[in-house]
């Protein structure tokens, strides 16, 4: 991300923690799409046909946005690391619910729901998801259903790769502490994720 626009998210922050509500608003713009597609691409074939990926990045973008005071920004690098946490645990949050044998109807909180009193500063806030297949995934404009079924034949270690680096945008030090491998390693598994990728693709043409 260029240094204009982390200065700008710095920024936003401040303001977004002070109340300012156009700066929610700015920040939702901004961020939608990635956070749109750290949990699409996680969800992989099956999960996205019983679960709305738009849904679940809305309510992660509400969530980690409402939780804007908890969060100190010191680099881009953190503040997505914290947007990709939040969308892991609303990844998992309603793969529990899916999953659960048996579920009280009446305790159910819908997706498009939340606490008044802990969210108020987004009822006049509309929260914009991008559908179409943002450039920072592989500087290509593949479509969207290509995209989805390549990575999903790529195997988990290599998805995992591509998303860390092409959606979450983190550098190769990042990654390294994030799965506890070398910066080498993480080199060589980028490369390689990378690089079955494009096989894939050139394999669907």
């Amino acid at each position: 991300m260029r240094p204009s626009l982390v200065n700008k998210t710095q920024h936003l922050v401040a303001l977004a923690k002070s109340g300012d509500a156009t700066a929610l608003s700015q920040l939702c713009r901004v961020y939608s799409p990635r956070v749109h597609w750290m949990i699409r691409l996680r969800m992989g074939r099956e999960l996205r046909s019983k679960l709305e990926s738009m849904d679940l990045a809305q309510e992660a973008l509400i969530n980690a946005l409402s939780g804007l005071d908890d969060f100190t920004y010191k680099s881009e690098g953190d503040f997505v690391r914290w947007l990709s946490k939040i969308c892991e645990n609303e990844l998992r949050r309603n793969l529990k619910r899916l999953h659960a044998d048996k579920r009280d109807i009446r305790k159910e909180v819908r997706l498009d729901s939340f606490e008044q009193n802990s969210r108020s500063r987004f009822a006049d806030i509309h929260i914009p998801i991008d559908a179409t297949t943002p450039s920072m995934i592989l500087s290509k404009k593949e479509d969207l259903d290509k995209l989805e079924k390549a990575i999903d034949q790529l195997k988990p270690e290599y998805r995992e790769a591509i998303i860390l680096t092409k959606i979450e945008g983190l550098s190769c030090q990042e990654i390294s502490a994030r799965l506890g491998k070398s910066n080498a390693a993480v080199r060589k598994l980028v490369s390689r994720a990378i690089l079955a990728l494009a096989m894939v693709f050139e394999s669907d043409r």
